[in-house]
């Protein structure tokens, strides 16, 4: 059997070191590095809001450009990758990952905090975050390897989480906000020698290229918008980044708000990333057995459901725990078949792009879940409207997802000359 364009050969037949061992463990350990600073910058509304005066609206444009740029980043950053190869995507992510958290440690103005929090750490995160981690186990994995690999590469980004959010709190509490924004600035720089290990050839064309591998850039997008199936697989992305966002920029403050302690709210995000490990896994694992559709309605209605329950009583420190574990079950396990979903019905060639365009749906959604946030807020002094909206958002992705058609696009066969 042929191995396609853009695809290296299973992992025993690329570099002695690199094994499928090797490959996932490199690509958890971006994953977590990636996902773990950002997912932390939540704690630095108030510190940073008070010490320049700034509302939470000023933090909440930041962030939501950070999640706008990171979408819009990814088509490219994966097409990129998708061309020319894995590893100098990932060097120049993390570079401007890196560069971004510096920045923001310097940040006296809102246009600087948009610069750093926003500009750079979007399009770094587009180009060495979990998403092209788990485009690269699809091209260097063994078929019967992928749906655990997908699984475990998103559990890690929410180990990250788990890891960075009371760091994150501790570094603020003993060092201060700019201290703490340094030590996650440098250890980004981790990424660019693990990103070694997901190096993925240049495509090169071939006479013997299968028809599937001939695809070019835009016909593949064509192909991609043009099948029901994908588009609202798109839609429904979109309230996940819309929860994710909100819940990742806004619940500290809304726990403080609350009259829930600091620490506390550093442990319930805490709580979503260790409970994320426990969902990534399990879907990972089930979407082998299961209709990844029905697994995906599931995890946005269990969503609306937990919210409705969250605001429907008072908040203690015990519901907020509670919420953050179920949460975290379905935080990011709605990553592993929607990839899937995407390198089933279009096949792995132009993966990281398509999946790239999907995500831009996610982003858009993180950047009004965001935006509306600290708007909101800062008009009506609740995030009430924001939660309800979650809500109704969770139900309808629930919906979308169910009319989904889980098989292979049918194309032309090449004919003989």
């Amino acid at each position: 059997m042929s191995t396609q364009i853009g695809e290296l050969a299973p992992a025993s037949r690329s570099s002695n070191w690199r094994t499928p061992a090797v490959i996932i463990l490199c690509g958890c350990a971006i994953g977590m590095l990636g996902f773990g600073p950002r997912s932390a910058l939540g704690f630095f509304v108030q510190p940073m809001s008070h010490e320049f005066s700034w509302g939470r609206d000023v933090f909440g444009l930041a962030i939501a450009v950070q999640n706008l740029l990171w979408g819009l980043g990814q088509p490219l950053a994966g097409a990129v990758a998708d061309r020319f190869g894995l590893f100098r995507v990932m060097c120049v992510g993390a570079l401007l990952y890196a560069g971004g958290l510096l920045l923001m440690r310097y940040s006296s103005t809102p246009l600087s905090l948009d610069i750093g929090a926003g500009v750079m750490i979007g399009f770094g995160l587009a180009g060495c975050s979990f998403n092209l981690v788990l485009s690269a186990f699809s091209k260097l994995l063994p078929a019967e390897k992928r749906g655990l690999a997908l699984g475990a590469g998103t559990a890690a980004g929410s180990f990250g989480q788990f890891l960075f959010a009371p760091i994150g709190v501790a570094l603020i509490d003993n060092f201060g906000w700019q201290q703490a924004l340094s030590v996650f600035g440098f250890l980004m720089l981790l990424i660019i020698p693990l990103s070694l290990a997901l190096s993925t050839p240049p495509v090169a064309s071939t006479a013997n290229t299968a028809p599937a591998d001939e695809q070019t850039f835009t016909r593949a997008l064509a192909e991609a918008f043009g099948h029901r199936s994908y588009v609202l697989l798109v839609l429904g992305f979109f309230t996940c980044g819309f929860q994710l966002a909100f819940i990742t920029v806004h619940l500290p403050a809304f726990l403080v708000d609350s009259g829930i302690s600091t620490q506390t709210g550093g442990w319930v995000i805490a709580a979503i990333g260790l409970f994320n490990i426990i969902g990534s896994l399990s879907v990972g694992y089930l979407q082998n057995y299961l209709p990844k559709r029905y697994i995906l309605s599931t995890i946005y209605f269990t969503r609306a459901l937990a919210t409705l329950a969250f605001i429907a009583f008072p908040i203690t420190p015990f519901s907020a725990i509670a919420f953050g574990a179920i949460s975290g079950l379905t935080w990011l396990s709605t990553v592993p078949p929607t990839s899937a979903l995407v390198a089933l019905m279009f096949g792995t060639r132009w993966l990281a792009t398509l999946y790239g365009f999907a995500f831009v749906s996610h982003q858009v959604g993180g950047f009004l879940g965001v935006w509306l946030g600290g708007i909101v807020f800062e008009r009506f002094g609740s995030y009430t409207p924001i939660w309800w909206l979650s809500i109704l958002f969770g139900v309808l992705s629930a919906l979308i997802n169910l009319p989904i058609v889980e098989k292979p696009v049918e194309r032309a066969v090449a004919q003989p000359a």
